[in-house]
């Protein structure tokens, strides 16, 4: 169980690495000796999925954390490790969403990724 945890958080952890391949796909005049002004630079699904890497980035620390809590408060590992699942196919999700410029859309799977998050740091309370 606690390996399917563990792989659950480097796969979240790879999200905003998958986000930066999808900024950089095919892209002219990326140099790595500079990438930051280059992705700065970008517009259209480009520009948007290099901002759904950052947000991808901010969303990290508090999946972690949520995680980490309930699993040290004494959550069942079995329901935190479905709720991880879901909040990065929600995640996933948000990046498509970003990137086809759905915006009502990805507001929405934020949200819903936001409530999983807060789903799993009250589970420890939520016991059935």
């Amino acid at each position: 169980m606690m390996l399917g945890i563990k792989i659950s958080l480097v796969v979240a952890a790879f999200l905003p690495w998958l986000a930066a391949i999808c900024a950089r796909a095919g892209g002219a005049g990326f140099t790595n000796h500079e990438p930051r002004p280059w992705l700065a630079s970008l517009s259209g699904w480009r520009g948007r999925a290099n901002a759904a890497q950052a947000n991808a980035f901010e969303a990290l620390p508090f999946f972690y954390a949520a995680v980490l809590l309930a699993l040290w408060s004494g959550a069942d590992a079995l329901r935190v490790q479905s709720l991880m699942i879901s909040w990065i196919v929600l995640r996933v999700l948000y990046l498509l969403m970003y990137i086809m410029d759905k915006a009502t859309l990805r507001s929405l799977v934020w949200f819903l990724a936001l409530a999983v998050n807060i789903w799993i740091v009250f589970l420890p309370v939520l016991r059935t």
